[in-house]
């Protein structure tokens, strides 16, 4: 038995990360929560085998369309925050 981190990732985790040399068709998986109309955290998920998350506000057009534009410009969170707004990460590693 070995001493493999993604044993801790969640059952989903474990087909959205490519195995090695299997990249080119991965995507990664983007959550939006809004703290408020103007307020939008984003988590994504990245190609390594981690995740990160952002805030910032926002015009609350289209959060949808919002979206990319917290993942480019905004702040961001904390791990232990990020993990209370976007709990389905949890056991995957957080990246810095």
């Amino acid at each position: 038995m070995t001493n493999d981190p993604r044993n801790d990732w969640p059952d989903w985790a474990h087909e959205h990360f490519p195995k090695q040399g299997d990249s080119k068709a991965w995507k990664p998986l983007i959550v939006r929560h809004a703290l408020a109309m103007r307020v939008l955290c984003v988590a994504t998920t990245r190609i390594e085998g981690t995740w990160i998350a952002y805030c910032d506000a926002v015009p609350s057009l289209n959060h949808k369309h919002e979206e990319q534009e917290v993942l480019d410009h905004g702040d961001m969170l904390r791990e232990d925050v990020a993990l209370k707004l976007f709990p389905g990460f949890a056991g995957i590693p957080y990246a810095n």
